[in-house]
């Protein structure tokens, strides 16, 4: 009999003869025959799983609804395949609404329970499968290994060890197939005391012939950094699979054993294994972390040697590897290669690379990266976007970086803090503002490096005012703690303004407050020191560095020994060069400049000549030093075959600065006509140093038509530069060029109206004391005058040297008594007995007079005088000058 149920809303139930004729077809009208108060018949049940299994869920709500309303009961068997289509077909709304018909099932099944657990875990909602699990009465194996493997797939792996404990006390044992995500877990979390309690029960249940098994307990180990006991464990192992090789491998590397890991990768050949891709990835990864790369370049090769191409990974690390260790050019070649090979980047590669551009600032191949961003859709991604924003920044095109930071939609901290830094670094600090306060108004707030970002930008751009508010301001919500890179950040720029005294002030606040100093602190400091006036200071801070065990800071101590030369102790330079378990270039380089710095020039030789011993490469600067040096002992000939042998026997190409120090090296031996020819024939524009050169050795030498030549090459490159013409008008005055000199008499008065008086500062009984040229407003100015006429008259030199007067300051008949000599005066004036030392710093080039008096000075009281001028760094002692009299 066919009956027609009409109900709201009215539902047309098929035949058993309509379902079975033809389920391929979509019927248009079903009936459905029913016995009141009867289990639900089986052909009701196959039309549910037809309905399921062609995604038709919704009818297949309906037709549950339609069995509700007769009483029915639905099988469980039922409810777990319409919850499973609806797990395959990511239905969660579905899902729940089966859910909430689960009392369509009379008696609670764990199997329903279960399926209801896998449904919310794999459709996202983890809190909902929480909630069925922990309601169910009765859990079995299968519950537990849904609920674990639900933690597992949102990579919670704290929860899933929790769970494990749980499930134990439930008295349910995992199994084959649970153990290896409940390891994964450990491994993941660094818990080795569970790996271990796990490892236990694995042995008890006869499992470690599981290979699978066994692997997971390798890993637990390997990744807690329980090396020993995972080497144990793999010596022991009766199979071993490529899972098994690599998880060895991945633990040696990451314990940074890679020696001992290529060793193991050796081995796999021997066992029959040959190393897979993941396997070569690994090493390839580990030597390039510790900056290995050509072992890893090697080992890249090595692959392709053995029929294995080099996949996304393998080209990824490597460009990754080149460009963090300093071989951003070798990283973009690299990656061109990677696309000649038809390898399709991936974000991280074109992160790498866009980040190789920032570096070098290369905007044309940056540009050509972000194309190929664009093509791949990859632009949004926030780690591609902020590699861009950075890179347009650093290059100088903020517009292009702003167009890239509004295009990323789900911008994080480093998208923010990226685009903050850039206006910072171009200066644009008022337009960091506005990003810095819309940044606080949206879902990501600043952290402290948004806040160190600003500070550093306000004070590098001259506002310490406001580097000072915002430093203050950081904590004022209690949400944000200063960090020491706060500190280093006021301190770098105090010390970028040549505020010494307020860096110092910070630095000695920041300890005060149970701030550590950090590498960087000291790094930001030291060169503050780098001053004659300074040399206590720079104690203070070694004393610092001692405290807080960075005296081995291959970086620190190099710095130290830099400040130390200059400011004029070359003898604990040399201590601290000699204490140091590893030296590298730049130890070799600072050593060498500080005696060049102090005229030692057969010191400073005779390091060269161990370092080439040692077989250390020489760079750019080490040749500088050199030459000088040469030039410092007037050894013209060694100092040329020492410049040839820059291209020829080192590939270096010559810079600027190498020309300049020839033109000394020439200068120095009054080998003026050869320095001119050398000029002429250099491969470069010859810039302002090189003719400054020039005018120095003119000067010296009395060669009146070279230092005309000299000085008006520099008035074509530097027409406005003041002092270049105040020496020209003198030059002129000196030659008779009396038309040429009026060209240049308004600037040279300008010059002398603008406060060119020397000044000159020196250190006494911890005070420094600023003296200026012709100053008559100190208490004991007349004292100071009456000193210096005395020991001029002892001197007794005539001013015009010659009556070759070419000097930056005016003579003393016309604006006064030098200030170094004031500052002289002061010093031996006001002490009981001779200082041994006497530390001037002065801010304009020494006149000859004054130079003389000095050495007389040195003579008469026995003292020994630092001085360095604008131009040069002079030693006085026992009637003689570092400089040989050339400055």
């Amino acid at each position: 009999m066919t009956i027609t149920c009409i109900s709201k809303p009215p539902v047309i139930i098929p035949t058993k003869h309509e379902i079975f004729s033809d389920v391929s077809q979509t019927p248009t009208r079903l009936t459905f025959s029913y016995i009141k108060n009867t289990k639900t018949p089986k052909f009701t049940d196959n039309h549910l799983k037809y309905l399921a299994r062609n995604g038709r869920l919704t009818e297949a709500v309906t037709a549950l609804d339609s069995v509700a309303l007769t009483g029915s009961e639905v099988r469980p068997n039922t409810f777990i395949n319409l919850l499973q289509a609806c797990i395959d077909f990511g239905s969660l709304e579905l899902g729940r609404k089966l859910h909430a018909r689960i009392h369509l099932v009379k008696e609670s099944d764990p199997f329903v329970e279960t399926k209801l657990v896998s449904l919310y875990a794999k459709c996202g909602s983890l809190a909902d499968a929480r909630e069925v699990f922990d309601k169910m009465s009765e859990k079995n194996l299968y519950t537990w290994s849904a609920m674990i493997g639900a933690y597992t797939r949102e990579s919670r792996w704290k929860e899933v060890v929790e769970l494990f404990f749980l499930m134990m006390q439930d008295g349910v044992l995992p199994d084959g197939f649970l153990f290896p995500r409940i390891l994964q877990a450990c491994a993941n979390c660094g818990d080795a005391r569970t790996g271990s309690l796990l490892h236990s029960l694995v042995i008890r249940l006869g499992m470690v012939g599981f290979t699978r098994v066994s692997n997971s307990v390798l890993a637990v180990y390997a990744k807690s950094g329980e090396l020993s006991s995972a080497r144990r464990f793999f010596d022991y192992m009766n199979e071993r699979d490529r899972v098994t090789w690599n998880s060895m491998l991945l633990a040696y590397c990451q314990k940074g054993e890679n020696d001992e890991a290529y060793r193991l990768f050796n081995g796999m050949w021997s066992e029959g294994i040959e190393p897979c891709i993941v396997s070569w990835n690994i090493l390839v990864n580990s030597y390039n972390q510790i900056g290995q790369c050509d072992v890893a370049l090697g080992l890249m090769k090595e692959m392709e040697s053995s029929g294995l191409s080099p996949d996304v990974f393998t080209w990824t690390s490597m460009i990754s590897g080149l460009a963090q260790n300093g071989r951003r050019w070798h990283a973009l070649f690299l990656f061109k290669e990677m696309l000649l090979a038809g390898i399709k980047p991936n974000g991280v590669t074109i992160t790498s690379a866009v980040s190789a551009c920032a570096s070098l600032k290369v905007l044309k191949m940056g540009l050509e990266i972000h194309s190929i961003a664009l093509r791949m859709g990859i632009t949004e991604n926030v780690l591609v976007g902020n590699a861009l924003i950075d890179m347009y920044a650093k290059c100088g095109e903020l517009e292009a970086a702003r167009r890239v930071f509004d295009v990323i939609e789900e911008k994080d901290v480093y998208t923010w803090n990226s685009m903050i830094a850039g206006y910072c670094q171009s200066g644009y600090c008022g337009k960091a503002y506005e990003i810095f306060i819309k940044m606080q108004e949206s879902d990501v707030k600043p952290n402290v490096i948004t806040w160190n970002t600003m500070i550093s930008g306000y004070i590098q751009n001259g506002d310490e005012d406001r580097a000072m508010d915002l430093f203050q301001w950081i904590e004022r919500d209690g949400k944000i703690r200063r960090n020491t890179a706060s500190w280093n950040a006021l301190i770098a720029g105090f010390v970028q303004l040549g505020a010494i005294d307020e860096a110092f002030g910070v630095f000695r606040q920041m300890q005060s407050c149970s701030i550590c100093p950090n590498s960087v602190t000291i790094l930001s400091i030291l060169p503050g020191c780098a001053n004659l006036i300074a040399a206590k200071k720079v104690k203070e801070i070694h004393g610092c560095i001692l405290r807080r065990n960075l005296e081995f800071v291959l970086s620190i101590s190099n710095s130290l020994i830099d400040t130390y030369a200059k400011s004029g102790n070359i003898l604990y330079s040399r201590k601290i060069f000699e204490g140091m378990p590893t030296q590298d270039i730049i130890s070799w380089n600072s050593i060498i400049g500080g005696y060049v710095l102090h005229g030692c020039s057969d010191a400073a030789l005779d390091l060269f000549n161990q370092m080439r011993k040692l077989g250390l490469k020489p760079n750019r600067g080490t040749f500088l030093s050199v030459i000088l040096a040469h030039g410092i002992a007037k050894k013209v000939d060694e100092g040329k075959h020492i410049f040839s042998s820059i291209i020829d026997n080192y590939e270096i190409i010559p810079a600027i600065e190498h020309y300049s120090a020839m033109i000394e090296l020439y200068g120095r031996s009054g080998r003026l006509g050869e320095a001119m020819e050398f000029i002429e024939d250099m491969p470069i524009e010859p810039d302002s140093s090189v003719w400054t050169s020039l005018l120095t050795a003119s000067r010296i030498h009395q060669d009146i038509a070279l230092a005309v030549l000299a000085g008006e090459r520099l008035l074509d490159l530097e027409p406005g530069n003041v002092l270049v013409n105040q020496l020209m008008f003198q030059i002129y005055s000196l030659c008779g060029k009396l038309d040429e000199s009026s060209k240049v008499r308004k600037l040279g008065k300008e010059h002398t109206l603008r406060g060119s008086l020397g000044q000159s500062w020196i250190e006494v009984r911890n005070m420094v004391h600023k003296f200026v040229t012709g100053d008559h407003s100190k208490p004991s100015s007349n004292l100071l005058h009456s000193w210096v006429q005395k020991i001029t008259k002892e001197v007794n030199v005539d001013g015009r040297h010659g009556g070759f007067f070419i000097e930056e300051e005016e003579k003393e008949e016309t604006g006064g008594v030098h200030s170094e000599k004031l500052a002289l005066a002061f010093a031996l004036i006001g002490s009981p007995s001779s200082p041994k030392s006497i530390r001037i710093v002065k801010n304009t080039r020494m006149c000859r007079n004054c130079h003389l008096t000095a050495k007389h000075v040195s003579l008469k009281f026995g003292c020994e005088i630092y001085l360095s001028d604008t131009n040069c760094f002079h030693h006085f002692k026992n009637g003689h000058c570092s400089c040989g009299d050339y400055w």
